[in-house]
């Protein structure tokens, strides 16, 4: 059976409804609110992969646009507004996928709000975090200073990560993800920059590093789902 796609409007405050789309593929056993990265939508080719081929391996989606994208800017929306938009869409997604564990996160500052917001006040429902290149610093400035917060997160959190990429650096990201203890997996792509990206002489693809992030990302939902509390 293909997977039924859906497109929801979310009532982020007031003011604001941000669009969304939720993958949900027969059987599925798990569902996961992804936020997409600063600089492209919930519509963006990596996106589109992810939510097509986790809902191959029985996990759900739903991607959503952060207010500033849904009305077409480019400076990214303050932290209190996004993690509104966050809770807007796990919320969406526990009426919607009612019945499934719930896991939140998203690609680089789609990740972050969604950890800020976590680690602010507990997401209803959300069993675990998923990481697609968490941006521990710019480019050029390394610092943990934007992982501070994640010692205030207290549920399972996996890190999917490029060697080579410049917005966390190994010697930087290695030990803080060691510091959080066992709540937390880092798995590394080797030779993929913050994109995911992997140079040719590398001797893959870039869909082949995806694929085998995301067999790791589904595995590691589905023992996290049927784990007891």
């Amino acid at each position: 059976m293909p997977t039924n796609t859906k497109s929801l409007k979310i009532r982020v405050n007031i003011d604001r409804t941000v669009s969304g789309l939720l993958d949900m593929p027969p059987k599925a056993v798990a569902c996961l609110v992804l936020a997409h990265g600063a600089g492209a939508g919930m519509t963006h080719a990596f996106m589109q992969a992810v939510a097509v081929e986790l809902a191959e391996r029985g996990i759900a989606t739903l991607r959503y646009q952060f207010a500033y994208m849904e009305a077409g800017g480019k400076r990214p929306d303050p932290p209190k507004l996004a993690h509104t938009a966050v809770r807007a869409a796990v919320e969406a997604a526990s009426h919607e996928a009612k019945g499934l564990s719930l896991f939140a996160g998203g690609k680089s500052f789609g990740g972050r709000m969604t950890s800020q917001a976590q680690g602010l006040s507990p997401l209803p429902g959300v069993k675990g975090l998923v990481f697609f290149g968490f941006p521990l610093h710019a480019a050029g400035k390394p610092s943990d200073e934007r992982g501070a917060h994640l010692s205030d997160v207290k549920v399972p959190m996996l890190f999917l990560q490029g060697t080579r990429d410049a917005l966390a650096e190994l010697d930087l990201l290695k030990p803080l993800v060691k510091s959080l203890g066992k709540r937390t997996t880092l798995e590394l792509a080797e030779d993929a920059d913050h994109s995911f990206h992997v140079p040719a002489r590398s001797g893959r693809k870039d869909p082949e590093v995806r694929v085998a992030l995301l067999d790791l990302a589904a595995v590691w939902m589905k023992r996290i789902a049927s784990s007891r509390p």
